[in-house]
C-alpha cells in the first residue's frame, strides 16, 4: 500500500512540475520614453485593459496600449509612485498588484507581479 501511495504522490507532483512549467510570472519593464510625467510598461506575458494608480490617488488610470505588449500613461502632471498596476488577463479575470513600480523607477528596470501567468 506505501507504495501505491508513493506512486501517486510521485504523480502528483511530477504534473505539477509540468503544469507549472507552462505558466510564467508577469513582469513590468519600465520601457524608454518614461519620464516624471509618461509611463511606458512592457510586460513580458499578454494581458489587457492596464491601469494603474498613482500613491495616494482613489481612482485608477488607464493606459494606452501603443504596440504589442506595451502600455503607455503620458500626463502633463508629475506622477506620484509607487504604482500598482490592475489589468485583465486575457483567459479572464483582473488582477491586481499593489506597489509594484517603485517611485524612483528608472527606464529599463524589470519589476516582478509575483502574479504567474500563461
Amino acid at each position: 500500500m506505501a507504495s501505491l501511495s508513493s506512486f501517486l504522490l510521485a504523480t502528483a507532483v511530477a504534473a505539477l512540475l509540468v503544469i507549472g512549467s507552462y505558466a510564467t510570472e508577469l513582469t513590468f519593464k519600465v520601457g524608454p520614453g518614461s519620464s516624471t510625467t509618461s509611463l511606458n510598461l512592457i510586460t513580458n506575458v499578454a494581458i489587457s485593459e492596464v491601469e494603474v494608480k498613482e500613491k495616494g490617488a482613489g481612482d485608477w488610470t488607464g493606459l494606452k496600449e501603443s504596440s504589442a505588449n506595451t502600455w503607455t500613461l503620458k500626463t502633463g502632471a508629475k506622477l506620484k509612485g509607487p504604482f500598482s498596476v490592475r489589468f485583465l488577463v486575457k483567459n479572464g479575470g483582473y488582477r491586481v498588484v499593489d506597489d509594484v513600480i517603485p517611485e524612483a523607477f528608472k527606464v529599463g528596470s524589470v519589476y516582478k507581479s509575483g502574479i504567474q501567468l500563461k
